[in-house]
C-alpha cells in the first residue's frame, strides 16, 4: 500500500525524529498546524498499513518507522522507471540528466558515483 502526500510528509518527520510522542509531532508542523486529531487519524492509517509502530506510556504512545526511508523511495523509484521510462534505468538517467536542470558540479558528482558503480560489477 502507498501512503497519501500527507502520510508521506508526517513519514519523512518520523523518519528525521526516529521516535516521536504526539507533540513532537505536531511541533514538526509550520503554522498553521494541523489538528491533533488529522495526525492521529494518519498514523492509524499509517499504522494499519503496516509503515508505524508505537510503544505505550500510559496514555502517551512513542512512534517510530517500521519501513527504512530508502527502501521506501527505492521501490517507488523503481516503479516509477516500470510506469513512466518503459521498465529503462537508462531512459531515466537521461531524462534526469536532462530535465533537472544540474549544474555543471552537480552532473560531474553524479558521473564519479557512476564510475564508482561501474568499477564495482
Amino acid at each position: 500500500m502507498q501512503l497519501s502526500k500527507t502520510e508521506e510528509e508526517l513519514m519523512n518527520i518520523i523518519w528525521k525524529q526516529k521516535k516521536a510522542f504526539m507533540k513532537d509531532l505536531l511541533d514538526s508542523y509550520e503554522e498553521p498546524k494541523p489538528a491533533t486529531t488529522t495526525i492521529a487519524t494518519l498514523l492509524k492509517r499509517m499504522t494499519d498499513k503496516g509503515y508505524v509502530a508505537y510503544k505505550s506510556y500510559g496514555r502517551s504512545r512513542e512512534y517510530y518507522p517500521l519501513v527504512k526511508k530508502k527502501d521506501y523511495f527505492s521501490k517507488h523509484v523503481n516503479g516509477l522507471i516500470k510506469n513512466f521510462f518503459n521498465d529503462s534505468p537508462g531512459q531515466f538517467a537521461s531524462f534526469f540528466t536532462q530535465e533537472t536542470n544540474l549544474s555543471k558540479k552537480e552532473l560531474e558528482a553524479l558521473k564519479e558515483l557512476i564510475d564508482k558503480e561501474i568499477k564495482k560489477k
